[in-house]
């Protein structure tokens, strides 16, 4: 059946088709701005030139995203670090879902760091409230990104829901390609990381077996991703201030492309990669409950394994301390540690307009809240 389903909505390009894209790109004035900030060390037609030149996805992203990005890097923190990743076969296929930080570069950072151990990158899944242009489209299918339609009609939903279900099913398991997918629609805002029943409900649509076949062929891989600073988090503290002024507010696609910008240009300390075990005799934990249940338990193990990977900075446990006012973490940071946080919260909170104490508590809490976490599993 998943073969009769059409993909060409939704896939990422394929390497026939880059030309016919880059001479849509070259003729679109937005893009060429783009790119002169991108690469302000490059004259356009040189740019351009190179654009030209590539014959591949896989040259495409070695030579124009790799080199970006790596910049970005080298800029914005102080340092990439992973765990976990050498429990895993260059030569396999995984879903990693993952916790969701910035909009560009969790999946960007995955990618380099699959490439500089040996593996592939992944194909990465991106909402279609992301791509308000269509060379935004162009751009992240051409970095093997493939699209999750939103917000259509029930029944349309149902056929796109179907469709991205087996495109993700086939992905894995008959071009043994991985992919990243976030635990859940849109980034945590708080903080508090949880995968949505509904993300594993879709993943289940496509399978032709029992629950733990349906997920045992996917081989999912929980993945933890922590940054020191989030350079959004005012942004997303005062999202939480306008829906608490306006339950009716809803982010606009400039808000977006704010937050991307943010996210690129903004310090992020350190950062870490933290890639968990494959599910599979997990699983079998869940053979005898019922449906729903299952689902639920499933999202319960991938949580359990994305807070226990999660890397602590300093910030983390002050932030832990003082939301819940007390001071079990005192022996986890100094007297300098703990300025030089609040002084970046202050920092960034005179960034924008609003109720000061509100945005303190809600940055707080966005820090806390995988501390918080990681101590409620099994009570450590």
């Amino acid at each position: 059946m998943g073969t009769e389903l059409n993909f060409d909505s939704i896939r990422p390009y394929n390497d026939e088709e880059i030309h016919e894209v880059f001479e849509r790109l070259i003729n679109e004035v937005n893009f060429l701005e783009l790119i002169k900030f991108l690469y302000p060390n490059f004259s356009t037609e040189q740019f351009l030139n190179k654009l030209l030149s590539i014959q591949s996805i896989r040259e495409f992203q070695t030579e124009v995203i790799y080199p970006y990005v790596k910049e970005v890097l080298r800029t914005t923190t102080k340092g990439i670090t992973h765990s976990g990743m050498d429990k895993l076969d260059p030569n396999g296929h995984y879903l990693f879902i993952s916790n969701h930080r910035d909009i560009v570069l969790d999946s960007a950072i995955l990618n380099i760091l699959r490439v500089e151990n040996g593996f592939n990158t992944t194909e990465i899944a991106i909402g279609d409230n992301l791509l308000i242009y269509p060379w935004i489209t162009d751009l992240v299918k051409l970095n093997r990104s493939f699209i999750v339609q939103r917000n259509l009609p029930v029944r349309q939903m149902m056929e796109s829901t179907k469709r991205l279900s087996t495109y993700i099913r086939q992905t894995l398991t008959e071009r043994n390609q991985s992919i990243w997918i976030a635990q859940r629609e849109g980034r945590s805002k708080d903080g508090d990381d949880r995968t949505q029943v509904s993300l594993l409900k879709m993943l289940n649509m496509s399978g032709n077996g029992d629950f733990i076949k349906n997920f045992e062929e996917i081989n999912i891989v929980p993945l933890s991703i922590s940054y020191e600073y989030d350079p959004c988090d005012y942004l997303k503290a005062l999202e939480f201030q306008m829906k608490r002024d306006n339950p009716d507010y809803k982010k606009s696609q400039a808000d977006d492309l704010k937050h991307m910008g943010a996210g690129l240009r903004g310090r992020k300390g350190r950062v870490h990669f933290g890639f968990g075990t494959p599910i599979k005799t997990e699983l079998n934990e869940l053979k005898s409950l019922a449906k729903n249940d299952q689902l639920q338990g499933l999202a319960e193990i991938i949580d359990n394994q994305i807070h226990n990977n999660y890397k602590f900075f300093p910030g983390n446990f002050i932030a832990d301390d003082l939301f819940t006012n007390h001071t079990r973490h005192i022996n986890k940071y100094t007297d300098e540690d703990k300025s030089t946080f609040l002084a970046y919260l202050d920092e960034h909170i005179s960034r924008i307009e609003g109720d000061k104490e509100f945005l303190h508590s809600c940055l707080l809490e966005m820090y806390a809240n995988p501390v918080k976490n990681f101590y409620t599993n099994d009570d450590k």
